[in-house]
């Protein structure tokens, strides 16, 4: 187990390698971006990153505190599942109230690739393939529909 100074030099290595591996990347709108802090451009709508020991996951959350706004763009993004799913060329995992270790409450759609370690330097060129790959996918299609979900809750 890493003391929490090393997990936090662990971590700026690995997300600064990631953040390396992304610049070339433009986003489909051509627009550069920072990739590890993706703008959804909605209010309590995020993209996540996540990595563990036992796997990574990019997440898309709608976090509104509003059961009503939070009802209306999941059954949008329902919706929009089968072109999603497409995009993606990855499976998805549709969670409807999820609830986080901070006891909220939200929505998430992740992408999950179990059985890799961040903290194994050999498997981040594994790690960095698949969020690469997920993050470019959800990309396309979140530019193409965003204006949807922004109509939704403005």
């Amino acid at each position: 187990m890493l003391s929490k100074e090393a997990q936090k030099e662990w971590n700026i290595r690995f997300w600064n390698g990631f953040k390396n591996e992304m610049k070339s990347f433009n986003s489909s709108n051509g627009r550069r971006i920072n990739w590890l802090t993706y703008p959804t451009d909605i209010k309590h709508m995020y993209l996540r990153m996540v990595c563990e020991k036992d796997g990574v996951a990019l997440q898309f959350d709608s976090q509104f505190s509003d059961q009503g706004i939070r009802d209306i763009v999941w059954e949008q993004l329902e919706e929009l599942m089968s072109l999603i799913n497409v995009q993606m060329n990855y499976p998805s995992i549709w969670s409807r109230g999820f609830q986080t270790k901070e006891g909220l409450v939200i929505d998430r759609i992740s992408w999950k690739l179990n059985n890799v370690n961040y903290l194994k330097e050999e498997e981040w060129p594994i790690i960095y393939d698949f969020l690469k790959n997920r993050i470019v996918e959800f990309d396309k299609f979140h530019q193409e529909f965003k204006d949807i979900l922004i109509n939704l809750v403005d």
